[in-house]
């Protein structure tokens, strides 16, 4: 029997539930010594029809799932069909490479680059490795990764939900989801959040948890007790019934409780995302990740495949505000048709801004599509840049977009130059947008996938939170709007204080808006400056967060 614990991680679909574990059937190693390739073509072949009866059973799951699901399931098809991905196996096949190696090591290629980018993209890393599990499974001639059937109704473990396992759960037999691997928008938070199932990710140690151990979870601020007590069953429904009358019956715009106006808006990657956030309650988008259309392409994509892209996500949108992010590649974002050669550091390369400044073709492409899709649809859109640092660059971008049609121009603030000079860029263009990731990184010199250095990367940090004032500052000199587009602004408790900092507007999951609406609601803006001043003069992190939960209405404590 499991030892009594309580193990956190990232709660990303609210509720709570208790029941018996039951672990997911992991997938397929390639085997230790396989045999190398002598006839590469040959086994190119042999992985091409795996792939392709790969896609073919994702395909068919999609003809019978849902709406929310089937989606989902043709990404993982498409993926499936990816010629890229296949000729990234032909280079290892070609290499001398075991056939299953050769497709591990070139979907991992892929994953390290939609790594680089972070947020979104990395979540995406969840899909490519679905298919290879399931590629190397057919190839090996044993079975496909996956829930197993369940005999009780229970709480699932895994290193990370296949979108395609996700997809076919229910949430009368699957009680709950617990993941050590997984992010905020990968598709396991997405559809736990649309069948209501409690979900927590990224839960060191939970693959240690034994079959048939009684777990306790909460999706809500991401507990799990693994051997809970009755007492401990009861508080967790307590508090879910608690949460569940807190954000009961909360609609319409962002406000505090003295009317202070803050825009709850959504992050989104696809068309798809777009026309899923569109149907919730929120005021639009805060970033449209644009590099999606450029990934996995030898060539750029059209100005026609574009535009016909950015008109789906502004007739999703009405006229709502969607803000627009430019490519977002180069360096550590390699694309094969915009490869400007190694770096020696490619963090502080050419990427951003600086990638489109040499490739200008891209950026005009890009800005003369979205300029003709607003046009056909009206929509109200923002652009701006990535990787802005100066005031010159700031300028450069905003006399492209309005020399291309685009009326609102902005930058990202994702560089401490740009946030501690924010008033001068700020003359230049129409808003800006704190990237808190980027921001983080770069403010601490610590690489933000590098896992052992995530203590110094947690937002919390009164530096980084002096660095966001210094960009505010800017804002409320040239009374242009300052909003957060980084996952930070869906943590109800950091809404309070970014909002104390005089951010306008927050972007989030759109499945986290509720939470973070509620919350606004029962602060004045007062006291959210008040949480702001006492976050900055803190020593650490932790007492940062701390000295808010204090100045905090108490109800709050069921929304973190």
């Amino acid at each position: 029997m499991a030892d009594h614990q309580t193990l956190t991680g990232i709660g990303v679909s609210v509720g709570t539930a208790h029941g018996p574990v039951v672990q997911v059937r992991p997938a397929p190693k390639p085997p230790a010594g396989e045999e190398p390739t002598t006839d590469a073509a040959a086994a190119g072949g042999k992985v091409r029809e795996a792939m392709a009866e790969v896609a073919a059973s994702l395909t068919e799951r999609a003809s019978r799932a849902d709406d929310h699901a089937k989606p989902i399931l043709e990404a993982g098809a498409m993926m499936a069909q990816d010629p890229g991905l296949a000729q990234g196996i032909d280079k290892h096949l070609a290499e001398g490479k075991g056939i299953t190696n050769a497709v591990n090591d070139a979907t991992e290629e892929y994953c390290a680059m939609f790594e680089s980018l972070g947020g979104y993209m990395a979540e995406r890393v969840t899909d490519l490795r679905d298919v290879r599990d399931r590629t190397i499974a057919r190839l090996l001639g044993v079975p496909e990764p996956g829930v197993p059937d369940l005999e009780e109704p229970s709480i699932l473990v895994a290193l990370d939900l296949a979108p395609a396992e996700t997809a076919t759960l229910t949430p009368t037999t699957t009680l709950g989801i617990i993941t050590q691997a997984g992010g905020a928008t990968s598709h396991t938070a997405i559809l736990a959040a649309q069948l209501g199932i409690p979900a927590v990710v990224q839960v060191a140690g939970a693959l240690d948890i034994p079959k048939g151990t009684h777990v306790a979870i909460d999706g809500g601020v991401g507990e799990v007790i693994v051997a809970p007590t009755d007492a401990e069953k009861e508080q967790l429904a307590e508090r879910s019934r608690r949460r569940a009358a807190a954000l009961s019956n909360v609609r319409g715009h962002g406000v505090t409780k003295d009317g202070t106006r803050v825009q709850l808006l959504a992050n989104i990657g696809t068309a798809e995302d777009a026309e899923r956030a569109a149907a919730e309650d929120c005021e639009g988008v805060g970033l449209f990740r644009t590099e999606v259309l450029f990934l996995d392409s030898d060539t750029a994509p059209t100005l026609e495949e574009q535009q016909e892209t950015y008109e789906r996500v502004f007739r999703a949108f009405g006229d709502r505000k969607v803000v627009v992010r430019t490519l977002d590649a180069g360096a550590d974002k390699p694309l094969a048709f915009a490869n400007l050669g190694e770096e020696e550091n490619p963090a502080l390369g050419v990427r951003g801004l600086r990638l489109q400044r040499r490739r200008t073709d891209l950026l005009e492409t890009q800005l003369d599509a979205l300029a003709a899709a607003q046009k056909a649809t009206g929509g109200n859109v923002w652009v701006m840049a990535p990787m802005v640092a100066i005031r010159e660059e700031a300028q450069f971008f905003a006399d492209q977009c309005r020399k291309h049609g685009i009326k609102v121009a902005g930058t990202m603030i994702e560089v401490p130059a740009a946030a501690i000079r924010s008033t001068d860029i700020l003359e230049v263009c129409d808003f800006a947008s704190l990237g808190t990731n980027d921001l983080s990184q770069y403010t601490f010199a610590a690489d933000r996938m590098q896992g052992e250095l995530a203590g110094l990367l947690g937002i919390w940090q009164p530096a980084l939170l002096d660095i966001i004032k210094m960009a505010c500052d800017g804002g409320r000199i040239t009374g242009k709007p300052i909003g957060v587009c980084g996952e930070a602004g869906g943590d109800p408790l950091l809404a309070l204080v970014l909002c104390g900092l005089g951010v306008s507007s927050l972007s989030m999951a759109v499945g986290k808006i509720k939470a973070v609406k509620t919350a606004l609601r029962l602060h004045d803006l007062g006291t959210c400056q008040r949480m702001a001043d006492a976050a900055r003069r803190a020593k650490d992190a932790k007492d940062a967060r701390q000295a808010v939960i204090d100045l905090a209405d108490p109800v709050m404590l069921d929304l973190i």
